[in-house]
């Protein structure tokens, strides 16, 4: 049963990374980068922005279309005959001044949202997978540290059966091997249960990743260079949940004015040629049309305004909610880090405390109960190290990707 020294972890965390360094305990980042952008709900997020910028076209270039109408009469007039007759407008409706601006500003901004919401969807893809391996890693650890357990206590049980045979231990120690042995086993087969279900879990989620058949060694927690303070404050400066909101609040601001300035109707402007009495009378002329707006107008403004203004509250939320998320990420690294320096100092002195017991076991002092209570101490002591160290790895990964200072696409930030 082995852990990091207390004294030599500390140094590790205690050492700035360089940068943001590649930890040995994840998977290489371009490899995590392109499993990233290839994600089914990423592209998705891209097909979106494809959406925004076709809007956006559809947005500058207007919905009015030159319309074409027409009719033919046959017409019969007492003792002169039958004439046919025809005529034809060819119109256009055209935006009032102001309104194109609007629209193309609607559309500049729509595809900044589908932008930053992908962006954001990236982020949230990027959160599980951290969350998905660190299952992977922390379980197999512990599956790791319980088979160096199981295997010192069949080690024991030879021991005991062996004296037992030389009569110098009672059938009691023999039990109280066995069922410390049995025990252990258990656990062993509750941390591999663990373990294939989450690499069950990440392979499922993440096919394109590829999977050691032995997973990485948990290292230990690291500290970037920056000051967590620091990369608490990137968290907000750089969310793109916080942009999509605030543009997506201008957005339909715009829209507000677009729907205002549309209570007044565009007008149609439009040519007329006619043919009347089998062309005996033929003519030309300019027709113009302008819809009188009335409730339906009005309502329509007063909904886009409500609309803005709820999304001018929803950003003020959605900054709430990053400023929190900001200072969970930077309680959270600072506690579990001072968790890990704890447990890390407990496993120690358990280990320290088993193996001294062992010496007095071996010289007669001490009895095999108390040498198996005290393995077991020290293996519920690495336990709960590995635990801690895993959710310290944890919490510092997850400031880094919510700080958007690894794992981010080129020109992200």
């Amino acid at each position: 049963m082995k852990i990091i020294p207390l004294a030599l972890a500390a140094c590790i965390c205690l050492i700035p990374v360089a940068g943001f360094a590649q930890r040995a305990d994840l998977p290489p980042e371009a490899q995590v980068i392109a499993i990233l952008d290839n994600h089914p709900t990423v592209s998705a997020a891209g097909a979106r922005i494809g959406a925004a910028k076709a809007q956006d076209d559809m947005l500058r270039r207007g919905q009015h279309e030159v319309t074409v109408t027409g009719s033919y009469i046959r017409r019969t007039v007492d003792r002169e005959g039958g004439y046919h007759e025809f005529d034809t407008t060819i119109g256009r409706a055209f935006r009032l001044p102001g309104k194109a601006a609007l629209d193309r500003k609607a559309g500049a901004l729509g595809i900044e949202v589908a932008e930053n919401r992908a962006e954001d969807v990236r982020h949230q893809a990027a959160l599980t997978l951290s969350g998905l391996w660190y299952d992977w890693l922390t379980a197999a650890t512990l599956h790791r540290n319980d088979m160096e357990t199981v295997a010192l206590l069949e080690t024991s049980v030879q021991a005991v059966r062996r004296r037992h045979q030389l009569r110098d231990a009672a059938d009691l120690d023999i039990d109280q091997a066995n069922a410390a042995l049995a025990q252990a086993r258990g656990q062993a087969a509750g941390s591999l249960a663990n373990r294939e279900q989450a690499r069950a879990m990440l392979t499922a989620t993440f096919p394109d990743l590829p999977l050691p058949v032995e997973p990485p060694a948990l290292g230990a927690p690291e500290l970037p260079t920056q000051s967590l303070a620091t990369m608490r404050a990137l968290v907000v400066e750089r969310s793109h949940e916080i942009r999509a909101a605030d543009r997506e609040a201008q957005r339909l601001g715009v829209m507000s004015q677009r729907a205002r300035a549309d209570r007044i109707a565009d007008p149609t402007f439009g040519v007329r040629l006619f043919s009347e009495r089998s062309g005996m009378e033929r003519g030309a002329g300019l027709v113009a049309s302008i819809p009188l707006g009335g409730g339906y107008r009005r309502a329509a403004a007063e909904q886009a305004g409500a609309e803005a203004n709820a999304a001018r509250f929803d950003l003020s939320n959605v900054q709430r909610m990053v400023e929190a998320t900001a200072d969970a990420d930077l309680s959270n690294a600072r506690t579990r880090m001072d968790v890990w320096h704890g447990m890390a100092e407990a496993a120690d002195s358990a280990l320290a405390a088993a193996a001294r017991t062992q010496r007095g076991q071996i010289l007669g002092a001490v009895d095999l109960s108390d040498l198996l209570y005290a393995r077991r101490q020290a293996h519920d002591a690495q336990r709960a190290e590995i635990e801690a160290r895993g959710e310290a790895v944890r919490a510092l990964t997850k400031l880094q990707i919510d700080s958007h200072s690894i794992w981010v696409t080129p020109g992200d930030s």
